[in-house]
């Protein structure tokens, strides 16, 4: 049996905090439990704290598999992709989002892709444009190898990127 004992607490009343006053309260509880009931409780708690950090690690490992976000200019200002160099695995998505400095776009270099693959197919046009904020493009890239990637708007400023799927 538990038992819970008397216990004295000084609390100020708010008249009294001018004064210097306060109020002495006093509280006594007895009360009774067995120790079977709370093993059961014990082991049902446990159960379900595995069961709710196995689902978390799951959904974890789950969405960190399924898309990398990729920033288009840096929240300073600056005409970069934040992350600029990346890996991926294959067909984990790739979402390229409007952050600062636009407009942008997505332009996979021909010559600097995985043989086989048709940057074209890929890409953005260099004409479509990614406008406002939070806009993004998405690609899901499935051939392994290095692809470097850029913003034809602002290219020769140096917003280049590069992304290996391993």
């Amino acid at each position: 049996m538990a038992t819970v004992t008397s216990a004295a607490v000084t609390i100020p009343s708010f008249t009294g905090l001018k004064a210097g006053a306060s109020t002495r309260v006093t509280a006594s509880a007895k009360m009774s439990a067995s120790v079977t009931p709370m093993v059961g409780v014990r082991a049902s708690l446990k159960d379900v704290g595995i069961a709710v950090a196995a689902t978390a690690a799951s959904v974890m490992l789950a969405s960190n598999a399924m898309a990398i976000e990729v920033l288009l200019g840096s929240s300073d200002g600056g005409l970069a992709f934040v992350p600029n160099t990346f890996s991926v695995s294959p067909g984990e998505t790739i979402i390229f989002k409007n952050n600062a400095g636009f407009p942008h776009n997505i332009v996979f270099d021909e010559d600097a892709v995985p043989s086989g693959v048709e940057a074209a197919k890929i890409s953005m046009s260099e004409e479509d444009l990614l406008n406002g904020p939070g806009e993004s493009y998405t690609v899901t890239l499935s051939e392994k190898g290095t692809y470097s990637f850029y913003c034809a708007p602002h290219q020769g400023a140096g917003m280049v990127g590069k992304v290996t799927v391993n």
